[in-house]
């Protein structure tokens, strides 16, 4: 039996490893924010929509890249074994991308009339090498969370962030400013990542992969841990696809345009999932195996939960209130569109932002079934809704029934979640209720400022100095985000200046 380490102990290494992802992740956003309303000057929404086009394609095969065998790396008991799954998702990697090139040989013509982009043709040679980087960043990236190299990872955000900002900027101010460029930034960001990674890997463990790697140890783990190729390879393919749906859809029933509005409206929204939901996911999957085994699974679960709900809940609703009035601020009036796609989905991201970091507690229990009969219902309702509105010729009414489906599907999500870790439901109620009765008044006053007609700038700085006395007041006043605030450095000097 594994020693029993105190729930303090367990949480305040739980908060240091996620902050220090956070710190990066943070540094990274910052710079795509600060960015943000200059590149949005120089490129169009048309050019965006042709850059989301070609991150779906990516995404949507990029998911079966490894065949799902790189979240078995996690759950590995030693690393003899864990370093024979990465070498099985390296070769998984190599054939997938190969394969690749073949589809888009055969059906090049018909992929780009079906998408009404004919811009994208010249670049589709580019899916094949970028599915092979794509794909060896992953499966590196589940390797440094196995040995906790939360730092590089970390670290690795920053750089490749500053290299695609860097990259879209300069050749924008070149007269570069094409859907094209914004492709050549995303890859070059990847690229600079896998070197990274790469070189600190082999530095640290070549003679270890070198001693333990063999034929007969990956045909073993190839064994093992099947049921990710036989049922979590189409989860996660149908989850993606229904991620993705919307940007082929929204393509073949209206335009790039409407694309790159619906593109930019996600990157916005997803800032709080970029911010600190994708370190939440990558330490809670690595603490809620460990969790499991010494039977505090519950304990873990809720206390993400309430993190989650406090940071997510707040920015989120802001955006359902005045998306349009802050897009057409800080990207320009040209934008105004995409904030009202914003305020559309907003609800529906905000209950995604929180199931989705807990969704990989099904793979803990080894629940791969209900992770693909959940991702069919998602993707035929998201399928379903967006179909619909493409069909009535309105993008809004597409929206407004693909985010209501969200809102059912991930809710489902969500607490199923939380019943497998046993969390009382009337707990996760009463953390919920809380915190949107502490958001009431800030929301009522921006509602009643908007519905005047008060001027956009002014809204946007009210709903800031909102979201500033929100986050001081929780930090002051909430124990457990104190304690996670108070790990890292830099944080820790913010937290104390508020205190005093």
């Amino acid at each position: 039996m594994p020693p029993i380490v105190p729930a303090s102990s367990r949480s305040s290494a739980f908060g240091a490893d996620v902050l220090t992802l956070v710190s990066g992740t943070t540094i990274a956003q910052i710079i795509t924010i600060l960015s943000a309303p200059i590149v949005t000057r120089l490129y169009g929404p048309a050019t965006f929509g042709l850059l989301a086009l070609f991150t779906s394609i990516i995404s949507i095969v990029g998911v079966i890249a490894c065949m799902r065998y790189e979240l078995a790396i996690m759950l590995t008991k030693s690393d003899e074994e864990a370093a024979n799954v990465l070498g099985l998702c390296l070769i998984f990697v190599l054939i997938v991308s190969i394969v690749s090139a073949i589809p888009l040989i055969l059906f090049q013509q018909s992929l780009v009339l079906f998408l009404k982009a004919p811009l994208l043709g010249p670049f589709l040679w580019l899916i094949p090498p970028t599915l092979l980087v794509s794909g060896i960043y992953l499966a590196f990236t589940y390797w440094n969370n196995r040995k906790k190299q939360f730092y590089r990872l970390s670290l690795v955000m920053v750089i490749g962030s500053f290299s695609s900002t860097a990259a879209q900027l300069v050749l924008g101010y070149l007269g570069h400013a094409t859907g094209g460029a914004l492709i050549g930034a995303s890859i070059l960001a990847q690229i600079v990542s896998i070197l990274l990674l790469g070189i600190q890997i082999i530095r640290d463990h070549l003679s270890f992969f070198k001693q333990n790697i063999s034929w007969s140890g990956m045909n073993h783990v190839l064994k093992r841990y099947s049921n990710f190729p036989k049922y979590d390879i189409w989860s996660a393919l149908l989850n993606t696809l229904s991620w993705q749906i919307p940007i082929f859809l929204l393509a073949y029933f209206f335009s790039t345009t409407v694309v790159g509005y619906y593109s930019l409206g996600m990157m916005v929204i997803q800032l709080p999932m970029n911010f600190i939901g994708s370190a939440i996911a990558q330490v809670f999957y690595q603490r809620a195996v460990a969790a499991k085994q010494d039977g505090t699974i519950s304990i873990l679960v809720e206390n993400v939960f309430k993190v989650l709900i406090v940071i997510g809940l707040f920015p989120i609703l802001i955006l359902t209130i005045i998306g349009q009035n802050i897009f057409s601020v800080i990207f320009g009036t040209v934008w105004a569109e995409a904030g009202v796609y914003t305020q559309i989905i907003s609800v529906w991201a905000l209950i995604w932002f929180i199931s989705s970091p807990l969704s990989t507690i099904y793979i803990v229990f080894e629940k791969q079934e209900f992770g693909l009969k959940y991702n069919v219902v998602n993707f035929f309702t998201r399928l379903g809704s967006l179909i619909i509105g493409g069909l009535l010729g309105s993008p809004v009414i597409a929206l407004l029934l693909f985010a209501s489906s969200g809102i059912f599907v991930y809710g489902y999500l969500g607490f199923t979640m939380l019943e497998y870790s046993h969390v009382k439901r009337s707990h996760s109620i009463k953390i919920i209720a809380t915190n949107v009765l502490m958001f009431l008044p800030a929301g009522i006053v921006l509602g009643i400022m908007k519905i005047a007609g008060i001027n956009s700038l002014v809204l946007v700085i009210t709903a800031i100095i909102f979201c500033l006395i929100y986050y001081i007041y929780i930090v002051r006043t909430d124990p457990e985000i104190k304690t996670l605030a108070m790990t890292v450095g830099p944080l820790k000097k913010i937290v104390s200046a508020i205190q005093k």
